[in-house]
């Protein structure tokens, strides 16, 4: 049996200057431009040096052992983490060439004599990252894979691993949230940010949800609002007086949730109540978390930082049983995702890269 597997090749450790591609057989030679052009965005840089790495490649699948399992993957997302892992950016890398991927789903084929808790017919997603997850095929140790119900959605099945899990441990772990509590996140059309509006309703805890503005922005206001959200606010309110019309309605947030950094998130921190804790999870924006010195000093306010990869080698790994009770209930749904089959990677690299882009790429194998 075969397998096409979605492999990149290096990490290139070097500045996002502006460049030109050119493709060969063998190499991808880059060509800096002149500089009257060099104002273009360093992440449309980081895009083309991410997808010049990438060979779809058939390869055989290994021998099956006594302790492997054979998997037939379904879906694979495309992760902020797996961008910036083919980048040489994440803290995991895994030895070059690699597999892409850290997250999916797919159907065991063929279990080894000594595997007891997986069959063929169950549904499997990683246990950890760094699995490679797009490929049509893989052989795995049965330790590095969880099974998951075979009877949820596939798309939410694909993307459970990270997004859901992230959002349950963060209004789970760091305050206790009571109904009628409220919270406060950024990037809220994120995968991690529709898991918190959905987790957040379901318990009865108010969202403020702050986007970045665009030109589609009431169309991304009715979607978030139908997810449960109660209070949607672009960069630029946060630093207006009308935010304080919604606290007359609902108490200040006791937990804000940051995955952007930089001037947008000094502005949602000052929203939280004294004593209030912001967990960072993520930094989309590639700048630092800056606190003004009184926000410590008379507001006694908490920052503490969360990597679900992390938390997975200090506890269980085992999925929490509230979120699979949300998904069949369908108070937890997938994000919003466009399906693409392996063979098309590149656009799916590209959509994922693109500024405001709200959906997100899930390859298709």
């Amino acid at each position: 049996c075969a397998s096409l597997l979605l492999l990149f090749y290096r990490s290139p450790k070097i500045p996002l200057v502006p460049v030109m591609l050119e493709w060969c057989r063998t190499s991808c030679t880059l060509h800096p431009q002149p500089r009257h052009r060099r104002h273009h965005q360093s992440d449309l840089n980081a895009l083309f040096l991410c997808v010049s790495l990438f060979r779809l490649k058939d390869l055989e699948v290994p021998k099956l052992g006594d302790s492997d399992v054979h998997v037939k993957m379904l879906a694979a997302p495309i992760n902020p983490a797996d961008i910036n892992m083919i980048q040489g950016t994440y803290p995991i890398l895994s030895p070059l060439p690699a597999v892409g991927g850290n997250e999916g789903v797919g159907e065991v084929l063929e279990v080894g004599p000594r595997v007891m808790a997986l069959k063929p017919g169950d549904w499997v997603i990683p246990a950890d990252a760094g699995l490679g997850t797009w490929r049509t095929h893989g052989v795995f140790p049965e330790e590095m894979l969880l099974k998951v119900p075979s009877d949820i959605p596939v798309l939410c099945a694909a993307t459970l691993s990270v997004n859901p899990c992230t959002a349950f441990r963060v209004l789970a772990d760091f305050e206790s949230l009571a109904p009628g509590d409220s919270v406060i996140q950024n990037a809220a059309n994120s995968g991690v940010g529709q898991a918190v509006i959905q987790i957040a309703r379901a318990s009865g805890i108010k969202t403020i949800n702050v986007v970045r503005d665009r030109p589609d922005l009431p169309k991304l206001v009715e979607r978030l609002m139908a997810l449960g959200a109660d209070y949607i606010v672009t960069e630029e309110m946060l630093r207006k007086p009308e935010m304080k019309d919604i606290f007359k309605s609902i108490p200040r947030p006791r937990l804000a949730l940051n995955c952007v950094g930089g001037k947008s998130t000094t502005d949602m921190l000052r929203h939280l109540q004294p004593k209030g804790t912001m967990v960072t999870y993520g930094g989309m924006a590639k700048q630092p978390v800056t606190v003004p010195v009184s926000a410590f000093i008379f507001r006694d306010v908490r920052l503490r930082g969360f990597w679900m990869t992390q938390w997975r080698k200090q506890h269980s790994s085992d999925l929490p049983v509230q979120t699979m009770r949300l998904i069949r209930r369908g108070q937890l749904t997938a994000p919003a995702c466009t399906q693409v089959h392996l063979q098309e990677y590149r656009a799916a690299l590209d959509a994922s890269m693109k500024p405001f882009i709200s959906s997100k790429q899930i390859l298709v194998l």
